[in-house]
């Protein structure tokens, strides 16, 4: 078959003006079957590239600007004023959590136990006020995500039209014979013009693959911040659930308390030694792991205080940490790498499986990993420390100075307990445990409210807990 003459060579000598030139790398649609749209069927190339230029320009701009922006700069105003009214109720909260620390410090008297749990009960009822504030916060977050999410869909699917028109028309133009556009086109000039009509056309396809490209990237990062703001009021729900329970819990510690004492400090003091722990007690507690596993409480706190003296974090925050019940609920240590890791830490992790020797483990079941939540966020952190391969790469070579394990082991205790501890270390725990906890739970994400109100509040009041077990076996000579 001979080739169709370079028309445009005749008038310019330039190889972009053949409109045959670019046909060799353009898609082969051949294959399907040969449907205009109807639009296309009746209107002139001059109009598709009007039409073209219209459409691209609706892409970029906003659907309902005016009543959406009055809406977005709304929900802003509300989300500060729940701000303001966050920001209040913590310095409040920290109040009381001042005074029961100093509670705890003046020694035990009857007095003194009665003001330590007036003092917890009207702390937890502020977390709980707290709680319900960024519940609502969460759910203005969430309208708003919505709202961004429905409009890029709308100029997603806008776009995704544009394109399979302006494909099938340059296909429809393309597959023309040179005769039939000589007859369509009785004056050269009007030839002249729909050709650059139709580069033009070619040249917006382009940008319309690019903003397409953008679009759907933008889409796909909304998203996932929902999944995020769903997941967080989830926890802010179950969290406000528990805060319940614990109001209840320490108020009928004080009526039993007053019960048993009458209102005297002697019956107080006898009541108090004959229910304090013993170091023997304590050593035999069952300490749960966050990722999955059991220790005694001696042989836990014998880890942390290892790590502790390596590193300069407190070994009751380490313990804080890697108790189970400061994971808030998520499901940790159930499920296969294959079903819960995301692609870009596969990899990572499977070398760290195999420079362990660990391949048979792993194919019998027995390696498991953080499992994703209900919103598709993935998981596959490892063993006690809970770490992400990457990261815990990132912190092999020390972990390795401390222990001596080269590689080091994700599911090892030794290995974990300090890797929690360099963790800790770097976020700052040493002055702002809170935070570093925070930090450790969320990472870049730490000073949302579930993780530096709610996580990392709920690991301080553990570690304190555990520094008065510590405290109790050390007074014995442990």
């Amino acid at each position: 078959m001979r080739p169709k003459p370079k028309i445009l060579l005749d008038i310019k000598k330039s190889v972009q003006d053949d409109v045959f030139a670019s046909r060799t790398k353009r898609i082969n649609l051949s294959f399907a079957e040969k449907r205009g749209y109807a639009i296309f069927r009746y209107v002139s190339i001059p109009a598709i590239f009007f039409i073209a230029v219209f459409l691209l320009g609706s892409v970029l701009a906003p659907i309902n600007e005016g009543s959406h922006a009055q809406t977005l700069s709304s929900t802003a105003q509300q989300q500060q004023d729940l701000e303001n009214q966050l920001q209040a109720l913590e310095n409040q909260i920290t109040q009381y959590q001042n005074q029961i620390a100093v509670y705890q410090k003046q020694g035990s008297t009857l007095q003194g136990a009665i003001n330590e749990l007036n003092a917890k009960i009207a702390k937890i009822n502020l977390q709980i006020r707290a709680v319900n504030l960024s519940i609502q916060q969460l759910d203005g977050q969430i309208v708003v995500t919505n709202s961004k999410i429905g409009t890029l869909q709308q100029n997603v699917s806008t776009t995704q039209d544009f394109l399979s028109a302006t494909l099938e028309k340059i296909y429809e133009t393309d597959s023309q014979g040179f005769l039939v556009i000589l007859l369509q086109n009785p004056r050269l000039s009007d030839f002249f013009n729909n050709v650059n009509n139709l580069m033009a056309l070619q040249g917006g396809l382009k940008t319309s693959v690019d903003t397409l490209t953008g679009l759907i990237t933008e889409l796909v990062g909304q998203k996932n911040q929902l999944a995020i703001e769903r997941s967080d009021a989830v926890t802010l729900r179950d969290y406000q659930n528990s805060q319940k329970q614990s109001v209840l819990t320490t108020k009928q510690q004080k009526a039993t308390l007053l019960a048993d004492t009458k209102g005297q400090e002697s019956a107080y003091q006898s009541l108090l030694t004959k229910t304090q722990k013993t170091a023997a007690q304590i050593r035999a507690q069952i300490f749960q792991l966050l990722g999955g596993g059991q220790l005694t409480f001696g042989t836990a706190y014998q880890y942390a205080k290892f790590a502790g003296q390596a590193t300069g974090v407190d070994p009751a925050l380490i313990l804080a940490i890697l108790d189970r019940e400061s994971a808030l609920g998520q499901n940790v240590g159930q499920c296969s790498y294959q079903s819960a890791m995301s692609p870009k830490q596969a990899p990572v992790f499977l070398q760290i499986v195999q420079s362990l020797n660990l391949g048979n483990e792993l194919q019998n079941g027995i390696l498991k990993v953080s499992c994703p939540n209900s919103d598709g966020i993935y998981g596959g952190a490892m063993g006690p420390a809970q770490f992400l391969p990457i990261t815990w790469e990132d912190y092999a070579s020390e972990i390795t100075k401390i222990t001596g394990d080269n590689p080091p082991n994700p599911w090892s205790n030794s290995d974990a307990f300090v890797a929690t501890a360099l963790y800790l270390r770097d976020a700052g725990a040493t002055t702002n445990p809170r935070e570093a906890a925070a930090k450790y739970y969320c990472g870049s994400n730490w000073n949302r409210f579930v993780c530096l109100d709610v996580y990392g509040a709920n690991v301080i009041d553990q570690a304190q807990q555990f520094t008065q077990d510590i405290s109790i076996l050390n007074g014995n000579g442990s």
